[in-house]
């Protein structure tokens, strides 16, 4: 185990490994330091899987693109692992009136930033994807979306970035940052000190109250999301799926079963919060599956065959605090990624690396300051 290193990135998800790899990557040595005892515990390995830019807050938009461009196209030849990574595009769906103006102002925004989104007709939507229910009335479509696979590509991360030199400890809480005249110098955990001149926070909700120890913090609130799990289906499509309300999302895998996300209308009281992911509420499953159906009938005999809960750490204006922090140098922050984190983690990582290493990074990353929050008073 080793107590020095040049960066210590707390939280071992898929932001946290993949920032450990670039790092690394760079020549840095990198200590990681995960509270719980498993890698990618948290939503890193519970989540729907997509990497869309369609949808999104235009403060994310710039980070995402370049993500999509420069990073997940070949990140299954640079790590070595099958990332289930597909490009098929992204359909964003609407049954009324309603829906189709918020799916229109949606793709309004990412036009304007230069993302290829248009929306179709029902007959164009059912060109694309025949077996969505009459219910669904119009759509966005995004054909430089996407989709891959969680547990695999937070893995993999993780793998390239231990065989790169990282050293990764588990059932390690940080429970403080130790700074000198006003510098990061290194963490405390419960078992002893770690140094380093420069951390990274990458803790999801946790983050927190580690960045407490130090006066920042980012508003942001726990939030409980649920995916379900089928057998294998044939082949029918290779969109991700989304909905104006965001009342649904999913995409079937590359090996036919469907993963598939979905809400009882309780995501804001969870079933029950503690140190372990949550189980999935009683309601959940069938809230969820009646859902699923009313946009995929054609699914109305699919078995499901598990349901996972996970924990999202949700910011007050919907979008990640990626950044480095002027008023203690050496610290930087990744965590608020209001379950969008599984996407654009790689690109942070990347840029946030090329922060630390290099002194600039290739993104825009300045709406995504943690500065940006300004209390009522």
């Amino acid at each position: 185990m080793q107590t020095k290193a040049d960066v210590i990135v707390i939280g071992a998800g898929i932001v946290g490994n993949a920032t450990a790899y670039y790092l690394t990557k760079k020549g840095k040595s990198v200590t990681v330091l995960e509270a719980s005892d498993y890698i990618g515990n948290g939503g890193s390995s519970r989540n729907g899987g997509g990497v869309r830019q369609s949808g999104r807050n235009p403060k994310e938009l710039p980070l995402m693109v370049w993500g999509v461009k420069n990073i997940w196209p070949t990140l299954s030849q640079e790590l070595g692992v099958d990332t289930e990574y597909c490009q098929g595009g992204n359909l964003r769906l609407g049954k009324n009136p309603e829906h189709i103006k918020i799916l229109q102002k949606l793709a309004d925004v990412a036009v304007a930033c230069g993302v290829d989104v248009k929306m179709i007709s029902p007959k164009e939507i059912r060109e694309l994807n025949p077996y969505l229910s009459n219910e669904v009335t119009g759509a966005s479509w995004c054909p430089t979306d996407g989709h891959a696979n969680p547990l695999t590509t937070t893995l993999a991360y993780y793998k390239k970035a231990r065989e790169l030199g990282a050293d990764f400890i588990t059932g390690a809480p940080v429970t403080k940052i130790l700074t000198k005249a006003g510098r990061v110098t290194g963490v405390q955990t419960a078992e002893q000190v770690f140094e380093a001149e420069n951390i990274v926070v990458a803790a999801g909700y946790e983050s927190n109250a580690i960045l407490e120890s130090v006066g920042i913090t980012i508003p942001m609130k726990k939030h409980s999301l649920t995916c379900l799990v089928t057998e294998a289906e044939p082949k029918m499509f290779n969109q991700m799926l989304g909905t104006a309300m965001a009342d649904f999302y999913g995409h079937q895998t590359s090996h036919g079963s469907f993963v598939m996300g979905g809400t009882d209308g309780f995501d804001e009281y969870p079933y029950k919060i503690d140190d372990s992911y949550p189980p999935v509420g009683p309601s959940m499953v069938s809230a969820t599956c009646r859902g699923i159906l009313s946009y995929f009938p054609i699914l109305k005999n699919a078995k499901v065959v598990r349901a996972w809960g996970g924990y999202g750490d949700f910011s007050a204006d919907g979008v990640a605090t990626v950044s480095k922090c002027d008023e203690v140098p050496g610290l930087y922050i990744e965590c608020g990624f209001t379950g969008h984190g599984f996407g654009i983690g790689p690109a942070a990582a990347y840029n946030i690396a090329e922060l630390i290493t290099e002194g600039t990074c290739p993104a825009d990353i300045s709406p995504l300051r943690y500065d940006r929050f300004r209390p009522s008073r």
